[in-house]
């Protein structure tokens, strides 16, 4: 069975009828309704969809961005003051015959989250999708290392503007929205030179799971990405220039041996963007080179 629109099997009001089949696996042909198999959905996935993106100007968001341009989708790229990152990004979504809007500015401020809103609907008119993807992270080897300065930092930074531009968007946001959350494999493992970026990603997951309890309703998906070891420019940031050389390996135990590139992350979030995912809500992806974890 083809469904022309995504929105004819999402109504909850619309009960099976009572029937049984003796045998099994069962017959499909017989059934009533049949089986929506095909959503007639057309592509690019994301055509004409309105997407902020944190953190956007270079690694993961960076390539996320280049998917939701190459998917139809009109970007707000949102970033610290990475000013030759953010042009270039702009730059290649021109090439890739897209538009975009660069907003520069500290996110631990909630005014500056509520004025990337502002921009993004004065510029676009609509807000579809929000993607939280900005952080930071401080190696310290010991808990006792971590500054009260360090710790309010990490999550001002890492989970309370997250907070700060999800209650600016909602407003925005109507039903068949999307909202995507980066956490990390440091959430479900652990890392010992990491211990508050980590607490925060693992805030992050617990934001994720019950904001989507609170917006089910609404027609609101939220989600989340929970990252391996992936080469970004916050890795040489963070770490020293001979752990920066087994980045990935022997720094991490990763199945595959490597650390991963942001664009083999990227189509994570197309598919938590797009009605790909449309039964799919307080979940995570977690693309992290064969490293299994609790879900």
């Amino acid at each position: 069975m083809k469904c022309d629109c995504i929105t004819d099997f999402h109504r909850d009001d619309k009960a099976f009828p009572p029937q049984h089949q003796n045998g099994q696996p069962g017959l499909e042909y017989v059934m009533n309704p049949l089986p929506v198999s095909e959503c007639g959905k057309t592509y690019p996935k994301l055509k004409n969809k309105v997407a902020l993106i944190t953190g956007g100007d270079s690694g993961i968001g960076r390539a996320v961005a280049y998917d939701f341009v190459k998917q139809g989708a009109f970007v707000v790229i949102v970033y610290y003051d990475e000013e030759k990152d953010a042009e270039e990004t702009s730059k290649r979504i021109e090439e890739l015959g897209g538009k975009s809007l660069l907003i520069c500015g500290d996110l631990k401020d909630p005014c500056f989250a509520q004025y990337c809103v502002d921009k993004t609907i004065k510029c676009f008119g609509k807000l579809d999708i929000l993607v939280n993807n900005h952080a930071v992270q401080f190696i310290q080897r010991s808990i006792l290392d971590i500054s009260h300065e360090q710790l309010e930092c990490t999550f001002r930074t890492n989970v309370f503007s997250f907070f700060y531009l999800i209650q600016c968007a909602l407003p925005y946001m109507k039903k068949g929205g999307s909202i995507i959350n980066t956490t990390s494999v440091t959430a479900y493992e652990g890392n010992k030179d990491l211990i508050d970026y980590s607490a925060t990603k693992g805030a992050i997951v617990a934001l994720t799971r019950s904001l989507s309890l609170s917006l089910v309703e609404k027609g609101i998906r939220v989600n989340g990405v929970a990252p391996g070891p992936i080469w970004t420019p916050l890795i040489p940031a963070s770490y020293s220039a001979e752990e920066v050389a087994t980045f990935g390996k022997k720094t991490s135990h990763v199945p595959m041996n490597r650390a991963g590139q942001p664009c083999e992350v990227s189509p994570c979030y197309v598919f938590l963007a797009s009605d790909d995912s449309s039964y799919m809500t307080g979940q995570v992806l977690h693309p992290n080179g064969g490293t299994i974890v609790g879900s």
